[in-house]
């Protein structure tokens, strides 16, 4: 199994809206604010257990640059299921954190993500597939026994067709999965960031198409199959 690594961001900057969602990114960089102030030390301890986290081997995950402008201090990562040399699912997972907290989060640490999939055209017909992909989400993370709070979204399918000189490809259909909400904050202000990110793998392999771990949560989290697809997202 692979852990995560990553970096600090030093980019402190304005309140997030009330989702938290946005595709701005800055550069990664030391654990330091901007503003010269020492990153918490409760920020230092969520960002070390996504760190420390363990991944089903078919995961792979990187440290990606965090969205600016959301909160005074972020943390990103960006994870893919791999198959052989093909992408089955991807995806990327923000931690932001604001010592004086958020009435829109109702806390002080956020959790936003963008989890993405393609899909068989016949499997994305289904009318209740973005219900069920809400559900996979929410019951993730109740499998693993974490309360959280504030929970908001979009389930997104898109068609594509080709023509002329692309005619030959299928058509393709990709499920997009974004969402935030707030994890619940333990001893010392710290969420278990480490296991809303096992959570958020589980909702990446099951969105992949691919069996539960042995431990089971998959299963437990939905009580639902996983799509039986196998084709991963195309590369823009």
């Amino acid at each position: 199994m692979a852990a995560a690594q990553g970096q600090f961001s030093d980019h402190p900057t304005d309140h997030p809206d009330h989702s938290g969602h946005s595709d701005q990114s800055n550069s990664a960089g030391e654990p330091d604010s901007a503003e010269g102030n020492a990153v918490p030390r409760a920020f230092r301890q969520a960002v070390e257990a996504l760190r420390a986290a363990r991944l089903r081997p078919e995961i792979e995950a990187d440290p990606t640059p965090p969205p600016k402008r959301l909160a005074p201090f972020a943390y990103a990562l960006e994870a893919a299921v791999v198959e052989g040399d093909e992408d089955l699912a991807d995806g990327r997972l923000v931690l932001l954190h604001d010592p004086a907290g958020h009435d829109a989060w109702q806390g002080t640490f956020r959790l936003v993500t963008l989890v993405r999939a393609e899909l068989e055209p016949e499997m994305a017909a289904d009318p209740l597939l973005p219900e069920v992909c809400w559900s996979w989400l929410t019951g993730a993370l109740e499998a693993r026994g974490l309360s959280y709070g504030e929970a908001s979204g979009t389930v997104t399918r898109a068609g594509s067709h080709y023509f002329g000189g692309l005619s030959d490809r299928r058509p393709v259909t990709q499920i997009e999965i974004r969402a935030s909400w707030t994890p619940r904050e333990g001893a010392g202000g710290v969420p278990d960031a480490g296991a809303h990110f096992a959570a958020w793998c589980d909702l990446l392999c099951q969105i992949a198409g691919l069996p539960p771990s042995p431990s089971g949560v998959a299963e437990t989290a939905t009580g639902v199959v996983s799509l039986p697809q196998r084709r991963g997202p195309q590369q823009p």
